[in-house]
This record gives C-alpha cells, structure tokens and sequence, in this order.
C-alpha cells in the first residue's frame, strides 16, 4: 500500500482525463489498495485561479473527492511552520505546503514539478 499526496495539477488531469497525467502515476492513483490524499491547499487553488481567470475548471472538488475514493489532508499549524521554513527551492506557497505536509505525514508527492525534487521529500512523476 502506498501512500500518496497529489499536487493540484494532478488533480485536474486525472478528474479530466488529460493526457498529461502518465499511465503509470495513473495506475497508481487508480489502484485501490493505496490511499490518496488531496490537500485542502488544492481548493484553496483553484478558487483563487478561478477568480484570477487562470483556470477554467469548474467541478464539485468535494463530490468528486468523494467518487473517486480522496482523502482530505487539513493543514495543521505544524504544516504552516514546516512550509515556511523550507529552502527556497520554490518560491509557490502552495508548493511549499504540499511538500512540508509530504514530508511530515511521511507520503508520496505525485507532481509534475521538477523543483519539488530538491527538498528530498518522497515523488513519484505525475507525467510517467
């Protein structure tokens, strides 16, 4: 069993089955015996690059974490210290939480994210 944080991005690609997302980290998400998380930083994200007009996405994030079998990881105020002591590799708030909450819960960062991979933290590629 594996198990598995999901960056933003990863989240839009497999709810809209974009090409993007690779058939391996695919397969992984879909595989029933792991358990995949979905951070309270990704609706904090995508409500703000909505209102930005950046982002065009427009599903129940709730009710589609509920039909695809996602937990909900809450920040927690130890989340906030440990993301905001972390090198500056990436400069993104929301990075930086997804990675001080993968390393502190001790799961896999599934992302895209090249930069992610200078903080030592657990990954697995989203685009393999």
């Amino acid at each position: 069993m594996k198990r598995l944080l999901i960056d933003t991005h990863v989240f839009i690609w497999w709810l809209t089955d974009d090409p993007a997302l690779g058939s391996m980290a695919r397969s992984v998400i879909s595989r029933g015996s792991n358990v995949v998380y979905v951070s309270a930083v990704t609706p904090w994200e995508i409500s703000i690059k909505r209102s930005l007009g950046k982002l065009q996405f427009e599903a129940d994030i709730d009710e589609a974490m509920e039909r695809n079998r996602f937990f909900p990881l809450s920040i927690t105020h130890s989340h906030a210290e440990q993301a905001g002591e972390l090198p500056r590799h990436h400069g993104d708030p929301f990075d930086r939480m997804l990675i001080a909450q993968s390393q502190m819960e001790g799961l896999i960062l599934v992302s895209a994210d090249t930069v992610f991979s200078q903080y030592g933290t657990r990954l697995m590629n989203a685009r393999t």
